[in-house]
Formats: C-alpha cells, structure tokens, sequence
C-alpha cells in the first residue's frame, strides 16, 4: 500500500514519475516485442472449448491487417460502433481501431431498437459492425431496421464475414494517432436514467487498464478467464488492454456461465477471475456443486458493488484467494481506486481501497466544493490522466462534470481516513429524505450485508405522503433460508439507529441490472410502485 498519513481529505498522485503516454498501438507493439510467441487471446465457444487462438505476434499482425482495411473506407477520427458480445473479432477490432485513428464506439448487444437508435445517431456513428445474433436478440435484424432511418451509417458489417471485414486490407494504411486522442466513445451504465456517452482518449485506457492489472498482480504469462462484458470499460480496458499490456492470457468467454467458467479454470489452471459479486456467488456456488479443483487460483477481482464479508471469506475458502475490489467510473476509463492484497478483511469489504497510481482523490463539500476534513462524508472527486476528454456533444454536461481546476465530480459519496482508503457512503442523487433527515443507503446496505443469508442488497428511497420518503431494503438470499421482516429489523437495529431501519423488505431473485452489472435503482422504485413487488410481514 502507499504510506501516507492525511490531515486532510486530499490524496496527492503516488506511484513515483508518470510513465510515458501511450497509446493502444505503443502497448500492442511492446508486448508483441516482448513475447511474440506466447498465446496472447483463446476463443472459447459456449461448451468452454478452445476455438482459436493468437499469439502476441499473430495478435498485432491480424489487427494491424484490420487496421488497414478500417482505414481504406473510415476517415481518421470516423466513429464506428459495435454491437456484438464477446467475439475476438469485437477484440481485434478493438485494437485495430487504435491502430488506424478511429473511435470505437461500444453498445450493449442486449440492446433494442430505441436504445441502438439512440447511440448511434448521438455517437454520429457512420458504420456498424455486428453479430447475427446473441441469447436470442436478433441483432442484425434490429441494426439493419434502425440502420434504415439513418442514412449517416454507410456500412453495415457482420463480424462473422471476413471478406467484408478485412475488404480494403491491401488499400488502406496504419496512422498514427497520439496518446491524448479519442480512441473509444463508451455510454455510461445508466443506473439513474439514460446513458451519456463518455469519450475516452488512448493514454486514459492503456494506462489505466495496465495500472489496474499490475496492482492485481497479474504477470506475464498469467492466464485468466474474461467473461465480462467487452462493451464496457471492465471488459475492454482492464481486461484487454491492461491483459495484453502485461502480457497475459486471455480465455475470452461468449458470455458468463459459472459451469463453464469453472471447468475452463480446472483445465486452463486459470490465475486469475474477475467478476461483478452476482457473478462471483453464482461461481462459488458452482464450484462447490461440482467439485471442481479451482485451486490455480491467485488473484480475484470485483467492482461494481461492495463485497460481502462473507462472499469474501467464501472466496478464500473456495479458490485460496482473496477479493481484491477496485472502484470507479466510465469517465475514469475506468478504475479510481484498488485494494491491495495485503489489505484486512475489514478494508477488502468496507472500503473500496486506496486511489490508483497517479491518480489525485479528495472529498469535497458538495455545497461549495472545499476538500473536506480527514473523515467527514463529502463527493468523491478525481483528477488524473485517466479522465474523458468529456461527453460527446454535450458541454453542459461535461462542465457540470469536471470543474475548472480539472476535478471530475463523480457524484458519488464517500469518506476518506488517515491512509487514503476510501469508504462509498451513497450517491448525491440517491440521497433518502426521511422527515428532513438525510440518510444515504449505501450506509444501511454494507449493514446488511453482514447478516449471513444474504447475498446482495439494494436499498432505496419510495415516495411517502407522510415522511416524504422511506427506506426500502431489497434482498437476494441463496441460502434458502426463510427471513422474516421482524428478524431482519432487528438485525439492522442492532447496527443503526432507528430512522435508518427499513419500513420495507422485499426479496428478489433477480435484479434489473445495467449491462456493467450493476443494479438500475431507478427500476426498483418504479417497480415496487407498480405494485409488482409484494414485502414482507
């Protein structure tokens, strides 16, 4: 960890001089010089077989020979979006994208024809590359419907053809983009409402995505499973840039199976897993079932959400190795602040670690914007080389997001001690007024996260004539355990004071979540005040 000792809620950059900016191609060239021959990325299909694979070498070749083609009929800066799931084609293009000056802009492939629309016209994107299909969403069926009412996108092209993929190959030709520019065009999880698009240059996500992975101790060679999501930041900053900029071995899953994850870990002897805490339960839980010999295991990262104590202590119990969580935000590119491997228990579960390297963190006075006094909760804030260039063609919405000395305002609520370790008290926006006192679920949920049965929690404010709003706890428990209203309340008042008890308990099996895993709050309330939801006695 980085030793420092605060008197106040301001932690100056560490990490010694800042390295070089780069860009994707710098990355992707260096570790094509440093292992050429060691397999970079295996495609694994649905059963957890391996498809195909690259080499370092062979892996710069082929995107290099995409580059090319992308630049025979994409201008340098042209966006482009993909709608696809985890292919090493959406990988590939990726790194290409990079290679010819181009920003890649990423959607969910569970989108539908509104929200496509919507990304693609707002992106100014001029060409789609797609899949067929995905878990029974007719892709290219939507693209093409939407496509037609938008004559800005001229080229539509599946993936899958590699006579249209690479067509121009021997045309076009590689440019050479700098560090600062704008590489990839990502639109935000959307848990408060619709999406805006973050655009993120090439030095922010190469360095972030190697920074994260250097902390989580991944070294060259290390093999590891990618089951997230390629569209968002986690899946293709961390996971591939900051993979392949450490020189590790990407198993790159279709989409998430805990069955097949676990197999592939047994047969791979996988190092290291990085998942949202649903994932990771869902794994833990399968591993168990089967038996499967996990025992590769190094290193375990999530984010997204706190982590439970005990989904901690049943990681190390499972796989040998600890949960280190990282914390951060699309406009971050994306990782703020990391755990360290050393750190206790009481840090991996309540805190969200310390400020990643060459990154500046204070707490401000959401009022007049002051850093605020070691301890007291404020707006979590950011400044470093890893922040967007701003939202695409929306200044008001980037001024309102980063001040004038260059602090990105994270809307987020934390608390920072004495080391720089920093603890998630709730969102600005998501703030509960309960008969003018303001409460902030993050506090109620990381309470009951220590009751055994429970896995996940999401606590939100529901409107009320009386107090204005109150608090509602929604639960998912795998344990099979019967809870009681009464039960659960006095759990939480042993823990808080009275205002903060829930009047509502609600349990779920599933979540509506964002395509980053995360759970949409916003859905909950207007679920639950549909009626769709029915509390507990």
């Amino acid at each position: 960890m980085y030793e420092v000792a605060l008197t106040e809620s301001y932690f100056p950059a560490q990490g010694g001089p800042e390295p070089s900016p780069m860009t994707i191609g710098d990355m992707l060239r260096q570790s094509a010089e440093r292992a050429p021959d060691q397999p970079a990325l295996k495609e694994l299909t649905y059963e957890g077989a391996i498809a195909r694979c690259w080499t370092y070498a062979e892996l710069l070749a082929d995107s290099e020979r995409l580059a090319r083609a992308l630049a025979s009929r994409h201008a340098e800066g042209a966006r482009i979006a993909v709608y696809a799931n985890n292919v090493p084609e959406w990988v590939l293009l990726e790194l290409a994208c990079g290679l010819a000056g181009i920003t890649l802009v990423t959607v969910n492939p569970a989108y539908q024809k509104r929200e496509l629309k919507y990304v693609l016209e707002q992106s100014r994107s001029e060409a789609i590359y797609y899949v067929a299909d995905f878990r029974g969403n007719p892709m290219q069926e939507i693209a093409d419907a939407v496509c037609d009412e938008i004559p800005a996108v001229a080229h539509r092209i599946l993936l899958t053809d590699h006579d249209a993929l690479y067509a121009g190959e021997n045309t076009g030709a590689l440019r050479d983009p700098k560090p600062e520019d704008a590489v990839q065009l990502q639109y935000t999880s959307g848990t408060t409402g619709f999406p805006k698009g973050a655009l993120l240059h090439h030095n922010g996500l190469v360095r972030n995505g190697v920074d994260t992975m250097t902390r989580a101790g991944l070294e060259q060679g290390d093999i590891f499973v990618h089951n997230m999501p390629l569209f968002h930041t986690t899946g293709c900053a961390i996971l591939v840039l900051g993979g392949f900029g450490r020189c590790g071995t990407m198993l790159l899953a279709p989409m998430f199976d805990p069955a097949v994850v676990a197999q592939v870990i047994e047969r791979e002897r996988a190092t290291f897993i990085l998942g949202v805490p649903t994932m990771l339960v869902a794994l833990i839980d399968e591993v168990r079932r089967s038996g499967r010999d996990v025992s590769s295991t190094q290193r375990m990262m999530s984010g997204g959400a706190m982590v439970a104590p005990q989904l901690c202590r049943d990681a190390k119990e499972v796989f040998g190795a600890p949960i280190q969580i990282v914390y951060g935000q699309t406009e971050t590119s994306p990782v703020l602040t990391q755990a360290w491997h050393e750190d206790t228990l009481e840090d991996l579960t309540e805190t969200i670690g310390q400020p990643a390297a060459h990154t500046e963190i204070s707490i401000r006075d959401p009022q007049n914007n002051t850093v605020l006094p070691i301890g007291q909760q404020g707006e979590i804030c950011a400044r470093a080389y890893s922040v967007m260039l701003g939202y695409n063609d929306n200044p008001d919405a980037t001024a309102a997001a980063i001040d004038g000395e260059g602090w990105l305002h994270t809307g987020d609520l934390g608390r920072m001690d004495a080391r720089g370790y920093v603890k998630i008290t709730g969102r600005v926006k998501e703030m509960i007024i309960r008969g003018g006192e303001n409460l902030f679920p993050a506090e109620i949920e990381n309470a009951m996260l220590e009751h055994e049965a429970i896995d996940e929690v999401a606590v939100v404010g529901i409107p009320d004539e009386k107090w204005g709003e109150q608090v509602a706890c929604f639960f998912r428990s795998s344990s099979g355990s019967t809870l009681q209203a009464a039960d659960l309340k006095a759990f939480i008042r042993e823990r808080l004071s009275p205002q903060k008890t829930p009047a509502y308990w609600i349990s779920v099996t599933e979540w509506p979540l964002t395509g980053s895993g995360k759970i949409q709050k916003f859905k909950l309330v207007e679920a639950f005040e549909a009626g769709e939801f029915n509390t507990l006695a």
